[in-house]
């Protein structure tokens, strides 16, 4: 009998420990829309939700209590109200490392940050409330495609 190659079984997988360390590991790193939405709309978590796209983009649309610091704007100054808070960053879609680039930094400058997985887009996906000036009946990825061209 022969055997086949397998893609998945080329890197043998890891044992339940090492995959208990990872998967916990990268949920103290990420969050996801439907926490979020949760912890907001329960208010079970003391979180300040960060916007990070541009200032455009978040006047168009932006999650409800959301407040807009650009990934670019991440600095000393314009962090000091987020001391001693858990800070929820977010940007466009899962293609978008915005949000990654500002967790970066604000872990950098000793905030406590996680990413929220999949952006707003994930958010508006799942169906969760938005705000801003977003054109009625204009669809998100016609919105997405406009802000990305």
């Amino acid at each position: 009998m022969s055997h086949r190659f397998s893609f998945l079984l080329e890197i043998p997988a890891a044992s339940p420990e090492e995959a208990h360390r990872h998967f916990a590991s990268k949920l103290a790193f990420e969050t996801d829309p439907a926490d979020v939405h949760l912890d907001l709309e329960r208010k079970t978590a003391d979180f300040t939700l960060v916007d990070v796209r541009s200032a455009e983009a978040y006047a168009d649309m932006h999650i409800p209590g959301a407040i807009h610091i650009t990934a670019r704007g991440i600095h000393e100054s314009s962090v000091a109200p987020l001391r001693g808070k858990l800070v929820v960053v977010y940007c466009w879609s899962i293609s978008c490392n915005g949000s990654t680039r500002a967790a970066a930094k604000l872990s950098a400058l000793g905030i406590q940050v996680k990413e929220m997985i999949g952006g707003l887009d994930a958010w508006v996906r799942e169906g969760y409330p938005v705000e801003g000036r977003l054109p009625q009946g204009t669809s998100f990825d016609d919105y997405l495609r406009k802000h990305h061209a």
